[in-house]
Parts: structure tokens; sequence; C-alpha cells
């Protein structure tokens, strides 16, 4: 095993220095090329750099200094953008919090980041602003970035002015910003990544995706979000002179005229989303022979839908796995199309180290289903504030346990099973939730599904599967039988069947599997009665 203190030399002789800085090295070498367009505007390399320094001044002016916390919860925006890299510039940490979070959430990441300013994009922030200002003294500003918002008691963003200084050089090995984690423990958590990590993250992505000047980066997703801001995402792009087209909303109607009209290379997707994107193909004509490479993680994609996507959108499948704590595995793009189609990629850089162990922490044979533990150059060593839950996570080694079951292929590809806490077990037989997705998927009429462990007093945990959606003519039994035939177990075959219209989501933009268990339960009762 290595020593991680030898990951430190390797990064820091990256050409990746503060990130606060590298706009400005990348402003000087493009100049001109358009770096960011949204619905509003678009900005070239140079003319983001200057306003870049000129909010980092009155960032600066504001009392905003270096180590100070700032949440961020903005949506995708040249803003978003502008504002990240002149917090960076001063030395204050972004803390990028999701769209989408509301009171409970944001007061939870306020109690533990306790930042200086909170950013928000308006009037529909505006009531949760002024309850967490008025619960935490750390909060010294509320900043709003909508320009015609009439809130006396909030600072417009770029309403800030101050004289450009010299910037704090804080050492790359500090934290540079923090962000969410996509755990389901209920408990916030932050991800703190360095300048040297996160700089080794996007760069080496960037390579590896074949990401140039020519490239057209779509993010659509949200760009709090470690994937579409870092793997390669935004940052990959633009150090590369690459242009990114920021969307706002993710509907096909919208997007898919954007990608024909902006010529776009480049994408990322959930599986879920994707799923959207090939049912739209039906009625939605727009050309997408732009698309070079679509990548699709965040969650275990089904190889059925990984098929779809190939024949219906075209391009370049890319599956990514990976997590914001670090470790980034992508099938390349030259991969053999079963690669593509039945695993989730290998790691992206060479002194990525992997283990994958029994319950007791052993080496399993090769081929074999274990847990995935992963230490390397840009993974973290423990979450922000977290001493407690560290002590678990890591272990004496280093090695970050993901809480991810995979087998490993004899080149080195993942496949992904599920979560830890994903498997089932039915009456002492343990089942992995994503092996009975992955049936349930092969079956007529069912376009998308999730499978859950709910408590049972009979089976201990009886499986039940959500499809999406609800079928017009819905014979379970049918369902059940078709299972059987393809020599399915038993015991793997789904107690209970749900449907739903549209998937309830965390935070983090993944499916609410709690939220499932206890729908679940609910229904059960009420079809019991």
């Amino acid at each position: 095993m290595t020593d991680p203190e030898i990951f430190e030399p390797l990064i820091r002789q990256f050409p990746s220095p503060l990130l606060g800085e590298q706009l400005g090295t990348w402003a000087s070498r493009y100049t001109s090329s358009i770096a960011l367009i949204d619905k509003d505007e678009t900005l070239s390399y140079q003319a983001l750099n200057e306003r870049v320094d000129r909010l980092a001044a009155g960032l600066f002016t504001l009392g905003l200094h270096s180590g100070e916390r700032v949440i961020v919860q903005l949506p995708n925006s040249c803003t978003f953008v502008t504002l990240l890299f002149a917090l960076l510039r001063t030395g204050a940490v972004p803390v990028l919090a999701m769209p989408s979070q509301r009171a409970a959430d944001i007061d939870a990441l306020i109690a533990l980041a306790e930042p200086a300013a909170y950013v928000i994009p308006g009037e529909s922030h505006a009531e949760l602003a002024k309850q967490v200002r008025d619960k935490h003294a750390c909060l010294r500003h509320i900043l709003v970035a909508e320009t015609s918002h009439n809130e006396r008691t909030f600072t417009p963003l770029f309403s800030l002015q101050g004289e450009r200084c010299e910037w704090p050089h804080p050492d790359v090995a500090d934290t540079a910003l923090l962000l969410l984690s996509g755990g389901t423990t209920g408990t916030p958590k932050l991800i703190p990544r360095t300048h040297a990590d996160y700089s080794y993250n996007f760069s080496t992505s960037a390579k590896l995706c074949e990401i140039n000047r020519n490239s057209v980066y779509l993010a659509v997703l949200p760009i709090a979000h470690n994937f579409p801001l870092a793997c390669p995402g935004i940052l990959g792009t633009l150090s590369c002179g690459g242009k990114v087209v920021l969307a706002d909303n993710a509907s096909c109607d919208e997007v898919m005229p954007l990608i024909a009209r902006k010529k776009v290379t480049h994408v990322a997707l959930v599986p879920a989303l994707a799923q959207l994107w090939v049912q739209a193909r039906e009625w939605e004509n727009s050309d997408l022979s732009s698309l070079r490479v679509i990548q699709v993680g965040g969650a275990r994609l089904d190889s059925t839908l990984a098929e779809k996507i190939i024949t219906t959108i075209g391009g370049i499948l890319q599956q990514v796995f990976g997590m914001a704590e670090g470790l980034l595995c992508y099938t390349r793009l030259d991969d053999p199309r079963s690669t593509v189609l039945n695993t989730q990629g290998r790691p992206l850089s060479p002194y990525d180290e992997v283990r994958i162990v029994d319950e007791d922490e052993n080496d399993v044979l090769p081929g074999k289903i274990g847990q995935l533990l992963t230490r390397g150059p840009y993974t973290i060593a423990g979450y922000y504030r977290a001493p407690a839950h560290n002590a678990q996570a890591f272990t004496i080694e280093g090695f970050y346990r993901t809480g991810d079951c995979v087998r490993c292929d004899e080149w080195g590809n993942m496949q992904v099973v599920g979560r830890i806490k994903e498997q089932i077990n039915r009456a002492g037989e343990k089942i992995a939730a994503a092996e009975v997705e992955s049936m349930l998927m092969r079956l007529p009429n069912i376009e998308d599904c999730a499978v859950v462990a709910v408590p049972d007093p009979l089976l201990g945990e009886r499986i039940c599967a959500f499809i999406i959606p609800p079928p017009v003519h819905s014979n379970i039994q049918q369902w059940r039988e078709y299972l059987g035939n393809m020599g399915i177990s038993l015991w793997k075959i789904p107690d209970q069947f749900e449907f739903l219209y549209h998937w309830p989501l965390t935070a983090v933009g993944k499916i609410d599997k709690k939220r499932l268990v206890a729908l679940a339960a609910e229904r059960y009762v009420e079809n019991s009665r």
C-alpha cells in the first residue's frame, strides 16, 4: 500500500496552482473566446475574468476574507460561476448548496459551516434568508443575485465595489471549497476539496474525456454538484479553452433545441434524466448530431437503459461512477460496447488505490462482490468538522469506506451492485436492490424502477418495487411469471409493487429511497384494510 503522503508532491507539481488564480491564466490564453453562455448573456474569457476581479474586490471590501465560509445557493448561471471564482480569488471558501434545499437543510449547513455570508438568487429565498439570519449570529451578510430584488435588508451582489488588491496566496493543500455529501444519513456532511486535489480532479478528467478548445459543454445538472462542476464539467472545460452552456431547466423541449443551436459536444446526465431524454426522442426531433460524449453517472445505470441511450440519442456513452469525496471511474471513449453497457468504468488516475473487501475488510477474490475502499491523490482524508463520522468512514491506513458494493472485472472496470445499506435481508436471504432493479428493467411496460427494503413482521424485510409510470393495464401476476420464467430465484421476486408518476428526490437530486420506504409502508397498510 502507498503512503498517502507521497501524493502531495504529485499534485503540487501538476500545472494547476491556486483555483482563484487559474481563471486569469485561462483568460490570458483564450482572451476573446467564449467562456460562458446562459439564457441572459454571453461572456468571453477576458470579460469573465474582469467581472470576477471586480466582484472579488467588492467582496473583499465588504469584509469577506481568506478562510471565511460563504454559502452559495444559486441556479445554473454566469452569476454562479462568477461568484465561485470571485470567492476563490479572495481566499473565501464557497459552500455549495443545492437550489432546491430549504429551511431544514440550510439551517443545518449554517450550523456546521458557520458562514459569514449567504448568497441567494432572489425573492424565492428571501423568507428563508431572513429566518436563518435571525437564528445564526455568524451570518454577517445576506447577498442577493437578482438585480431587480427590492428587499433593502439584503445586499445586491453586483452592487459591491472595491479596489483591486493583492489577493491572498493560501497553500495548495488548503481547503478551496466545500461540497455537499450525497449521503442519506440525514446529518449534513461537507466535503473539503483542496486547491491541488480539485485541480487534479478536473484537469485529469478533461484530458481523459478529450476536452479541447472546440468542446461545448452543456451544464444541465445543478452545478453545485461535483459531477457537472469538475468531472470534467465546467472547470475542466474552461481549463481547455472550451465553451460552457448553462441551462437552468432540464426540460427536453428546451434543452434539446439548445443542444442543436449551440452545437453541444459534451453533456452529463443522471440515469433518471437520461430516461426522460430517451422517451422525449419519440416526439422531439432536434438535431443532436453534434453530441460527441454523453456522460451518465450519479447513480447506477442499468444496461438496458444504456443501450437505449446509444441507439436513441447517439454519440459516445461514457459511464461515470464516483463521489464528491474523490474517486472517479470512467469508461474510456474507445472501450468495447460490452464494457460501456455493463460496467461503470475504471479509476481516473494510475495513483488511485482501490480495495474490494468483505464484512471483515479482508480482500475478496477477483470477480467477487465486496465493499469498495479507496484512497488517492484527489480523495479526501476526512469530512469537514466530523471527527466521529471520520473514525467510521476511514480506515487506519487512510482508505475511504465508500459504502458501495462492487465487483471488478479482469481489466479493472467496476460494476456497481448497490449500496451496503441497500441490501435486502428477506427471510435470511441477502439480495442486492440493484440486482432486482436490473431484472425489472427487462420486463415490458416498465420504463424506470426503484427497489427498497421495507420492514416486514414475517420476512424481516420484504422487497418493494416502485414502477414509473403506472401501466395502463398492470398485471402484476404476469410480471411475477415473467421473472420466474427468466430463472430468477423466487425470493428475489418483489413482494410488493407500487406505482408513481415522479420520483421523490433528495436535496442533491437522487431518488429518496427513505421516502419510498415510508410510502411503501403506508400503502401496504392502506391496501390491507
